[in-house]
Order: structure tokens, then C-alpha cells, then sequence
């Protein structure tokens, strides 16, 4: 049989996402990511074309590095503003019924214990459609202005968020047991309270020794993605994501990613085919490969310079802002996304300045396909079947038009090859996904702490095992 593709639609509850300036575009609608109606219809156009899910992206913090200043992101609306993703899904998901819908939110700006409460809450409100995309953020501007001071080193963000993790999976799977929610009337016992257990975590980051104030939802932890593209990114998404995003240029980058996130999920005793990696792409697509061009030409016009640079030097950490159009990208050591610089500076081109700004102004830091269904159709499998991806996450270039021409127009030509899905498995979004359990599988690092008692025993064994330190007066 060959390759089943997914989609996702990539999104973000902002104006400018990944093409910016594009916003000024007669038919775009993206200034109404303020309403409500505007995200359910684009639920539903979405769940008619079989999408995995929307995965709305987020960021705390502002791209502030390009010329050392704001102005250029608040003239093209380089994501600012931008509105909390968490609260799109009650009404994403009150008027759909199998999208899947994947927030982003920071182990660095959201204490883990406060935040596993709105990740209960969302995953009951969803019936168990909830994801989380795991980001340990790049903005110094979202730090400062949470009284850190700034962004700590990039792979001690990664320590972070292994321990952060580690808090919300004995929240989420192991405070309270299966069963502990009685609702007996009759005997007026709501919750049995000898299945329900404080956590007792005490760790270099979090000090959490409660219990978690959710009864547990449909999935318990929602479905996990990340998008770490570094040494330390895709170590921590071969223990610990379902679904990873990636942001490959070319097939040889994607091909290598996906085949090392593969290897390490194996070593850390999973399944390495569990694991789904979704490539961010951008697709035009009109009834002919000569109207797709000329739409793209038409979206085109509207990019912004600036605005691409904005999130360029935002991604980087590096200012393009103090460089001519035709100087190169050179390699700058930041404290930003590592796998970005590396690309830019370090990969087998040699970019200018004003073709790195060119290449972002539709689509950000992913390819961009163009054509009639036929020949998208055609770029997708042979994208998957030599890289071994195994979907897409779906940038728009204007919106919601970009999404209703995939699911008018390319999603029916999938569909026809046999490579794509005619509908949605019932249950949670994990099952729809896997097609197993609600819950995260044995072999996933959470499941160690469902028995939270065990764990803690574990934990005062290895107290009491260890030898003690002596100090010499």
C-alpha cells in the first residue's frame, strides 16, 4: 500500500503568522482571528478535508532583535498582536467533531502545576481532542517581561523542560487513580479520597507537593507534540513527543531529521513508527499549474521586506537589520533557535540578506509548493516516500483561502490516489491518530508514574540506598 499523507493546518491566533504582509491582501481574513465564528468555520472547512488537526502555534514575547526595535513587527503585524491559543479550543471544538487541536505553550513562561489545571480543563471541554505542543521559547523579550531577566541558556531550557514534564505526568497520570471519581449519591461520596494522592515532587526547578485539582480527563495527558530541531530539541522529542514538527528547507535535511528522531525514539524503548513527523510547508494550489503560478506571483506582491526579517532575526537571534541586501548570512552564535542559525549560515548555500528576506516573505522558514492538485500531489509522495515524513503541517500564504483550496482542490486528488484519509477513526485524538488507547502507552516515559505511590517509594528506596557524605572537620 502506499504512504498514507497527513495534514495539519499550522496557524496561529495573531495576524501575520508565516507571511508576513500578506495580511493587506484583498482577501484575506486573518485580522478576524479575534472572532470566534472565524475559527469554527475554519474548523469545519478543515474536519470536511480530514485533517489531523489545527496546531496553533504561540509565542510570549515580540521580535524586538530585527534593527533593535518593534516597529517593523507591529507595522506588518509580525505575530503582534497575538491573543492566548489555549482558549480557542472550547469553541474549535463545539463546532467540530474529530479535529484535533494542538496548543502551544512554554515550560518557560507556565508554572507546570497551574498549567496542568487548563490542560485538564481543555481535554474535558474537547472530549479528548487536546494536543500540546511543548516549546521551551527563543523570545528574551517574553523573559524580561516575566521578571526573568532573560532567556536562560539554550539547552539548560531543555533541563527545564524534562523536569517540567515530569511535574505535569505525575499530576496528569498518577494524583489521582482510575476510579477515584465515585459520584456514588447515595452514600454522598462525590470522589473516594484514598485514590487521590499528592504528588510530593521536590526537584531542582518545581517544588509541587499536592494534588492535582482536575479529575482526569478524557485522554489524562493530552497528545504531546514538539518542535525541537537541535541536538538537545530532538534528544528531548525522542523520549517524550507523539507527533514532532519540523521545518525542513530540502529533502536531505528532512530525510536525516527523521531518520535520527526515529533512531533515538528506539534507543529510549519506543516505538519509532509511533512517532509522526509533519514537515511545515506552504501550498498554492488553483485548477492549473499556470493559475497556482500566478496566484503565488499575486501573494507575492504583498510580502513584506521588513516583515520577513522581523522573524528571521527573531528565529536567529541574529539582526539582519545592520546588513546590506547583499552581504551573506554569516554564523552567529545566539541564544535563540539553534538549528535556524545552523541552516542559514552553515547548510550548502550561501544566502544574501535579500534573499533570505525573499525566501520568508510567504511560508516562513519552509518550502512553498505550487501547482495544479496533480502536481502537488505529485511533490507530497515523493517528498514522503524518499524522506520518510509522514505528514504536513499546513502554513497559509491568505486565509482562509489557502486552507479551502488544500481541502477543495488537493485533498480530492489524495483522496482519488488512495494516499490520503476519506475519514476519522472514533475516539480521543490519540486514538484517531494510533488507533490504540486514550492514554499515552506503556512505553511512554508518563506511564512510570501512574502508580504515584510506587514512584514515591522508589524514590525514598533510593534516599535511604544512598551513601551518605561525610564532612571532616
Amino acid at each position: 500500500m502506499a504512504r498514507q499523507i497527513r495534514f495539519n493546518a499550522f496557524d496561529m491566533n495573531c495576524v501575520g503568522h508565516q507571511s508576513p504582509g500578506v495580511w493587506a491582501h484583498p482577501r484575506d481574513r486573518s485580522y478576524k482571528y479575534k472572532d470566534l465564528d472565524y475559527w469554527q468555520d475554519l474548523g469545519r472547512t478543515l474536519e470536511r478535508g480530514v485533517f489531523d488537526g489545527i496546531f496553533i502555534a504561540d509565542v510570549i514575547g515580540y521580535y524586538d532583535v530585527y534593527k533593535n526595535s518593534l516597529s517593523h513587527a507591529l507595522e506588518q503585524a509580525a505575530q503582534i498582536p497575538v491573543n492566548d491559543p489555549l482558549q480557542l479550543v472550547a469553541p474549535i471544538a463545539l463546532a467540530t467533531e474529530h479535529l484535533g487541536i494542538g496548543i502551544t505553550a512554554s515550560t518557560s513562561f507556565e508554572h507546570p502545576y497551574t498549567f496542568a489545571r487548563r490542560l485538564s480543563t481543555a481535554d474535558h471541554h474537547s472530549k479528548g481532542r487536546l494536543g500540546w505542543n511543548i516549546v521551551t521559547s527563543y523570545l528574551e523579550s517574553g523573559a524580561k517581561n516575566i521578571g526573568q531577566g532573560g532567556l536562560r541558556r539554550h539547552d539548560n531550557r531543555y533541563e527545564v523542560a524534562t523536569e517540567y514534564v515530569e511535574v505535569l505526568y505525575k499530576l496528569l497520570e498518577g494524583s489521582w487513580e482510575e476510579g477515584a471519581v465515585l459520584r456514588d449519591a447515595g452514600k454522598r461520596i462525590f470522589t473516594d479520597p484514598s485514590k487521590v494522592h499528592e504528588i510530593e515532587h521536590k526537584g531542582k526547578y518545581f517544588e509541587v507537593p499536592g494534588y492535582h485539582l482536575c479529575e482526569p480527563s478524557p485522554q489524562r495527558t493530552p497528545v504531546l507534540y514538539q518542535a525541537g530541531a537541535s541536538g538537545a530539541g530532538k534528544a528531548f522529542a525522542a523520549e517524550h513527543a507523539e507527533c514532532v514538527f519540523v521545518a525542513a528547507p530540502i529533502k536531505q535535511v528532512l530525510k536525516s531529521y527523521v531518520a535520527e528522531v526515529r533512531r533515538l525514539a528506539a534507543e529510549a524503548g519506543r516505538d519509532p513508527r509511533k512517532i509522526l513527523t509533519y514537515n511545515l510547508v506552504t501550498v498554492i494550489v488553483d485548477e492549473t499549474d499556470a493559475k497556482a503560478e500566478a496566484k503565488f506571483r499575486e501573494y507575492q506582491q504583498y510580502a513584506s521586506y521588513d516583515g520577513a526579517l522581523v522573524f528571521m532575526s527573531g528565529w536567529s537571534g541574529i539582526d539582519f537589520g545592520q546588513y546590506a541586501p547583499t552581504d551573506l548570512v554569516k554564523k552567529v552564535e545566539t541564544n535563540a533557535i539553534v538549528s535556524v542559525v545552523d541552516h542559514l549560515a552553515g547548510g550548502s548555500k550561501a544566502w544574501t540578506i535579500e534573499e533570505l528576506a525573499r525566501w520568508g516573505g510567504i511560508g516562513g522558514l519552509g518550502p512553498v509548493f505550487v501547482g495544479s492538485a496533480s502536481t502537488v500531489a505529485d511533490i507530497l509522495q515523493e517528498w514522503v516516500e524518499e524522506t520518510d515524513v509522514d505528514g504536513f503541517n499546513l502554513a497559509y500564504a491568505v486565509t482562509p483561502e489557502t486552507f479551502e483550496d488544500v481541502v477543495n482542490l488537493l485533498v480530492p486528488e489524495l483522496q482519488k490516489r488512495g494516499v490520503y484519509p476519506t475519514s476519522y477513526r472514533p475516539g480521543t485524538l490519540r486514538e484517531k491518530l494510533f488507533g490504540e488507547g486514550s492514554y499515552l502507552p506503556s512505553s511512554h516515559p508518563a506511564a512510570a508514574y501512574r502508580d504515584i505511590q510506587a514512584v514515591k517509594r522508589r524514590a525514598g528506596d533510593a534516599a535511604v540506598a544512598a551513601p551518605r557524605q561525610t564532612v571532616e572537620a
